[in-house]
């Protein structure tokens, strides 16, 4: 974080200063809401959660280097006490990000959130030092301590943005004010909590009216091949920049294929040139959000060749995303268990059989949590699409939500052997494990809440049998 003082720190937040011996004592270092983070010059904040109370951790915090605390009593080291410790994160981060000379990208859509921020900052800071998000800390916590994390170096700020109703991303954007918006998709994640797609992208819009008008430099990018995004250009005055395969996006793809790998290639064309991509991430829908970064990075002047090398070399940045590790046996595990919704999981599926061409296949999944009235369609949907895509084995893992999995699978014509429904994440790793055959490939995903990523983990167990070679 930017230099700050404690007296500076106090008034910024409206807080009231406690045993605090020298108001002029400089926070250095990072602000912190976790204990064992704690170190020389950083702010500790501490939250009262239903488990744990961030108070208790303020002496063990402050012998540890933290120059005082940030909470909501008194608790006998230095501290800054507030009524409302969220409230006073959220002012911090708005300060520190108006002293900056940074510009700020925001992100919102269903799906392809996270893996889209980790290209945009891949690609940026090849250009200007740049921070972003870590995984998907998106909401009215995790981005504040984000925002706090920049320094006087930090050119560029990638944020990404979550909501769960209306109202929260404006929320968010009050903290920390995007220059440049942009708005990936409107699907059925959370379906259950917004009511109705319309909603969702009622929410996610906040984003592009947010922006600065665009003779201040506010840029909205919206999917052009998205009919619920595109129609977001008449609720912003910022400029608005079109990506997608459509011939009317101004950063759009041509020619996309997957390599026999499973990994897409296109032709990338910009407004100032086009140039050729072929990614090190899985599957189709990578494509989409490529585009959506080379979109970003063009504004941010960048130029199409620079965007090409740049996605082309772009990983995997945050964990159970689409990771692919091959057994020492030939067994290809794809770890892609971090959350799931419709979107998603059928983007996977197709990525699962790109890579499977000439392999057995299996599909392992549970419950797409939070789609209210939508989920027996939606599981039904999933379960089919395994079976048009002839993926060799359907794993239906959980309780109702997967028997709807293989329900769907059943009416689409998958009899016998070919889709099994299992009760947890262990049932799952003794099938495997008795009925794997070296070449095989798995994937596995289900929402979070699930705990499918143990199953990969158990998979890729390989004791006396060597070294997993991750690729």
């Amino acid at each position: 974080m930017i230099t700050l003082s404690l007296a500076e720190i106090a008034e910024v937040v409206g807080g009231r200063m406690h045993d605090i011996p020298d108001a002029s004592a400089q926070v250095t270092g990072p602000v912190v809401r976790d204990s064992r983070e704690a170190g020389p010059g950083c702010l500790f904040v501490a939250f009262v959660g239903e488990r744990v109370d961030g108070h208790d951790f303020a002496p063990a915090v402050v012998e540890a280097g933290a120059v005082a605390v940030l909470g909501s009593r008194p608790v006998g080291v230095p501290a800054i006490v507030v009524d409302d410790v969220q409230a006073a994160l959220g002012a911090l981060a708005r300060h520190v990000v108006r002293r900056l000379g940074a510009t700020l990208v925001a992100l919102t859509g269903s799906a392809g959130k996270t893996s889209t921020k980790d290209l945009i900052a891949q690609v940026l800071r090849r250009k200007a030092p740049t921070v972003f998000t870590p995984g998907s800390m998106n909401n009215e916590v995790g981005l504040p301590l984000t925002a706090l994390t920049a320094t006087e170096e930090t050119r560029f700020l990638v944020l990404e943005m979550g909501a769960r109703g209306i109202g929260h991303i404006r929320y968010l954007c009050e903290l920390t004010p995007p220059k440049v918006g942009l708005v990936l998709n409107v699907g059925s994640a959370h379906i259950g909590e917004f009511g109705g797609r319309e909603q969702i992208a009622q929410a996610k819009g906040e984003l592009v009216e947010a922006l600065p008008p665009a003779e201040e430099g506010g840029t909205a990018i919206l999917n052009a091949d998205d009919a619920l995004v595109r129609a977001m250009a008449s609720r912003t005055k910022a400029k608005v920049i079109l990506f997608g395969e459509s011939d009317e996006a101004d950063v759009r793809a041509e020619n996309v294929r997957l390599t026999d790998s499973g990994q897409p290639s296109f032709r990338l064309h910009t407004p100032s040139g086009a140039s050729d991509v072929t990614m090190r991430l899985y599957g189709e829908h990578h494509v989409s959000n490529a585009l959506a970064a080379a979109a970003v990075a063009h504004e941010l002047g960048m130029s199409a060749d620079e965007i090409a090398t740049a996605l082309s070399e772009a990983g995997s940045l945050s964990r159970w995303r689409m990771e692919v590790t091959e057994r020492p046996d030939g067994v290809t595990v794809v770890n892609d268990a971090y959350n799931a919704n419709p979107e998603s999981m059928k983007a996977a599926l197709r990525a699962l059989v790109a890579m499977g061409k000439g392999r057995r296949t299996w599909a392992v999944l549970g419950k797409m949590a939070e789609l209210g009235d939508e989920a027996l369609a939606e599981h039904d949907a999933v379960g089919r699409l395994a079976v048009r895509l002839n993926v060799s084995k359907l794993v239906a893992v959980g309780g109702r939500e997967a028997r709807w999995l293989q329900l769907g699978a059943y009416n689409e014509g998958s009899w016998g052997e070919e889709s099994v429904h299992v009760s947890d994440a262990q049932a799952a790793v003794d099938l495997l494990r008795s009925e794997l055959r070296p070449g095989d490939v798995v994937l596995v995903k289900a929402s979070r809440s699930v705990g499918l990523e143990s199953v990969a983990a158990a998979l890729l167990e390989t004791g006396a049998e060597g070294e997993v070679a991750a690729r």
